[in-house]
Order: structure tokens, then C-alpha cells, then sequence
């Protein structure tokens, strides 16, 4: 067979084999991954607090607060519009919670604090205006009793200070009238004591008036050895009743 015969030969087999086999079968390729969901934005925070949180009437508190994530913070009651961060002093005149509402592309946020205001108890009322104290009190208070040597009824040094301190109350209280009781120790009769007693009254009573004191103010009596505030039977104690003892009004013989 010629040549060319058989080249032809030989492709018309191949081609006849390649129809019988068909088409060749193709690899499956799986589709693509759907694109990752969107990232969210974060939610906006915020944090507040008060210092002191706790504060007396009248008093201020100061209020400080940050945030994340926020492009609008507003705080209530009362404050409105704020920074990032800050503080602000406030001065509550009651108990009040504090709201700070916090907005971003993530939402909305809120942080509180609260501050507590305290009233104080009232002051005490002022003290009562002191008693004007009558004229009796007065003479109680001011008028101090003039002692005397044994036996003697002139005014001695020390009597003479305390009759001159007497004298001044009574110049400033014209209108009381008062009473010079004279007294004396144990020893003696009781007859010789009720004379130096009324010697004694009468010496007090002639040296204030002597200082300006009205006459017609002064009652004298003696009582002698019959009164004594001490009963003991020593010079101290006799010393004690040796005395012209001043008593308010007056005291008939």
C-alpha cells in the first residue's frame, strides 16, 4: 500500500477512536466564599462619677466622666452637651442621680451617679436672755457682812474695804432699804452683848452713811450673843459671829 494510503488510514482511525470515546468529563470547581459581614461598630460607654458623693446643704459636689466611642454626650438633669471627658461642679439642693446618655455609630450608651445632699439639723435656738435679777438678788449677791475685833466695835482696815465695796452697790440701788443686824461671840452676858451689838450695826451703819448712802435706808438691831452661824467654841469660830450682818428690808427692834 502506498504511503500516503496508510497515513490516511491511520488518521481515520484515530478519528474513528476518538468519536467512540466520547467527551472527555471536566473537574467541578467549587463557587467562591460569600464576603465576610460587615464589621459593627462598637458601642459607645461612659463612666460617671461624684466627688463627694455624699455633701451637707449648700455645699458642691463635682461630677467627672469619660466616654468611648461616643460623638455626643449629654448630661442631665440640667447640664446639656459635653466633652469627651471632663467635670463640672454642681450644687444640688436636694438628693439627685445624675444622667449621662452617651450616642455613637454603635448606639446608646448611659453611666449615673448620684449625689446626696444632707440638711443639717437646725441650729439651736439662742439661749434665753439671762433673768433680770431683782433688787433682793442683787443685794444677796453684792453685799458682804463687815467683821469685828473682840470686844471693839470701831471698823477695822479689812471691814472698812468690804463696808466701801457695800457702800458702791447701794449708791447704784437707791431704792433699797435694808437692815445692820449686830452680832457677837458667846462670851459676855447676854445684856453687855446686845449693847456692843447695836454699837456694832451702828458703826456699819454710820460709816456708808458717811459714803452717801441715805440715812432713812438703814434699820439697825442687835441680837447679841443669840444668832451665831458658828458654834464652835474657838477663836476662829468666835471671829465668825463678831459681825454686822446686812439683810435686805427692813427688821423692827
Amino acid at each position: 500500500m502506498p504511503l500516503l494510503a496508510r497515513l490516511a488510514c491511520i488518521l481515520a482511525i484515530l478519528a474513528l477512536a476518538g468519536a467512540c470515546g466520547g467527551k472527555k468529563k471536566k473537574k467541578y470547581v467549587p463557587p467562591p466564599p460569600p464576603p465576610p459581614p460587615p464589621v459593627k461598630p462598637a458601642e459607645p460607654v461612659c463612666t460617671l462619677t461624684a466627688e463627694p458623693s455624699t455633701i451637707d446643704k449648700g455645699q458642691s459636689a463635682t461630677l467627672s466622666w469619660t466616654s468611648q466611642n461616643a460623638t455626643d454626650l449629654d448630661l442631665q438633669p440640667g447640664l446639656g452637651k459635653q466633652q469627651a471627658q471632663g467635670s463640672t461642679s454642681v450644687t444640688p439642693t436636694e438628693s439627685t442621680t445624675y444622667t449621662m446618655t452617651v450616642t455613637g455609630p454603635g448606639g446608646t450608651g448611659t453611666c449615673q451617679a448620684r449625689v446626696t445632699v444632707t440638711i443639717p439639723p437646725p441650729p439651736p435656738p439662742p439661749p434665753p436672755p439671762p433673768k433680770e435679777m431683782t433688787d433682793e438678788e442683787a443685794f444677796a449677791k453684792n453685799m458682804k457682812d463687815a467683821y469685828f475685833d473682840f470686844d471693839k466695835s470701831n471698823i477695822r482696815p479689812d471691814a472698812e474695804a468690804v463696808l466701801t465695796s457695800d457702800g458702791d452697790f447701794l449708791k447704784g440701788h437707791s431704792n433699797i432699804k435694808f437692815t445692820i443686824e449686830g452680832h457677837c461671840d458667846e462670851r459676855g452676858s447676854e445684856e453687855y452683848n446686845l449693847g456692843l451689838g447695836d454699837r456694832r450695826a451702828t458703826a456699819a451703819k454710820n460709816f456708808l452713811v458717811n459714803l452717801g448712802v441715805a440715812a432713812d435706808r438703814i434699820s439697825t438691831i442687835s441680837y447679841g450673843k443669840d444668832r451665831p452661824i458658828c458654834t464652835e467654841h474657838d477663836e476662829n469660830c468666835w471671829q465668825q459671829n463678831r459681825r454686822a450682818k446686812f439683810v435686805y428690808g427692813t427688821e423692827s427692834k
